[in-house]
């Protein structure tokens, strides 16, 4: 009787309201203000723009006097030679970025895990974060130092050594290697920072009872160390599969210098879209492609998300 009435009296409260949320947690909650505003002009406001997608756009006739085409935009596109071609490089660049970037990030998180000296700890942490505060046209002047046709360090090393010096940047070839070590370079510095920190909460008398019970330290990182690692792992990777579709623009058009015979393996869907509407020609399809792009990247992330509710819910991002 006493847990009816308790139920009861626990149901007949009336629930806090969102608006009494925000009003206890004032002075919080106005600091999400410029967020909201910068997010609303720079986010939202300009989706008005999808409309060019399915229009003829003109410049002297602007967005409403331009004439209305519906979907043909989408289906120039998927029809061109184009399509195939940066539709691979940006699904499969996303895909190898993804798999070499969580070996890479957890091999080096577990590496520096094992490093006891703390000042020897920092400097490790230090320099290998570093690069990802770097701009990716520094990087891209540090890639050519090395790569350079006639002067650069590798083909006056390759010189040295009695071979002859290659052309990085007349072969689409050597571009499917280069591109994901010079993002691993930049990128893998902050993610393992992120498993090193997953890491630094795991209870030390785990790895004392599995020690005790004679497990070797490899079976101690097996059993212990990446299970513990598995849901920032999922979140992690849930999230990068939106990037799957959106390759990153500075990587691809910075590091190859816009040539064109590096198309073939470095073209992406970001950089034919800036090439488009840099020469004003072709805004409709452009923007159609970024749109399909958006909404191809929304339904990954989303469907992901749902895959990994269903078989690990507690991994699940929402």
């Amino acid at each position: 009787m006493n847990k009816m009435q308790t139920k009861a009296s626990a149901s007949s409260k009336p629930k806090k309201s969102r608006w009494k949320d925000f009003k206890d947690n004032a002075e919080l909650s106005v600091l999400l203000v410029p967020g909201i505003i910068l997010l609303v002009v720079f986010a939202y406001i300009p989706m008005f723009g999808i409309i060019i997608a399915f229009k003829d756009y003109r410049n002297n006739l602007g967005i409403f006097g331009s004439k209305w085409v519906g979907l043909d935009n989408f289906k120039f596109f998927f029809s061109s030679q184009d399509a195939w071609r940066i539709g691979r490089n940006t699904v499969g660049y996303g895909l190898l970025f993804i798999i070499t970037g969580i070996i890479a990030a957890v091999f080096v998180a577990i590496l520096l895990y094992e490093v006891k000296n703390r000042i020897a700890l920092k400097f490790y942490q230090t320099s290998m974060i570093l690069p990802h505060f770097l701009s990716w046209v520094i990087v891209g002047y540090i890639t050519y130092t090395l790569l350079e046709p006639n002067m650069g360090i590798f083909n006056r090393i390759i010189r040295l050594c009695g071979g002859e010096g290659l052309q990085w940047y007349s072969e689409p070839k050597y571009w499917v290697a280069i591109l994901p070590i010079v993002n691993l370079w930049k990128n893998i510095g902050l993610k393992c920072i992120m498993y090193y920190a997953a890491l630094m909460g795991i209870d030390e008398e785990l790895f004392e009872a599995a020690e005790l019970d004679g497990a070797s330290r490899f079976k101690q990182i097996l059993y212990i160390t990446l299970p513990s690692l598995v849901p920032l792992m999922t979140i992690l990777t849930i999230l990068d599969v939106g990037h799957i579709i959106k390759g990153d623009f500075g990587l691809f058009y910075t590091i190859p210098r816009d040539i064109g015979l590096l198309y073939p393996t470095t073209d992406i869907i970001d950089t034919y879209v800036y090439r488009g509407l840099r020469t004003g020609d072709d805004i409709g399809i452009t923007t159609a492609v970024g749109l399909f792009q958006s909404v191809v990247g929304l339904i990954m992330v989303v469907g992901t998300n749902l895959i990994v509710k269903k078989i690990s819910p507690e991994n699940s991002l929402f």
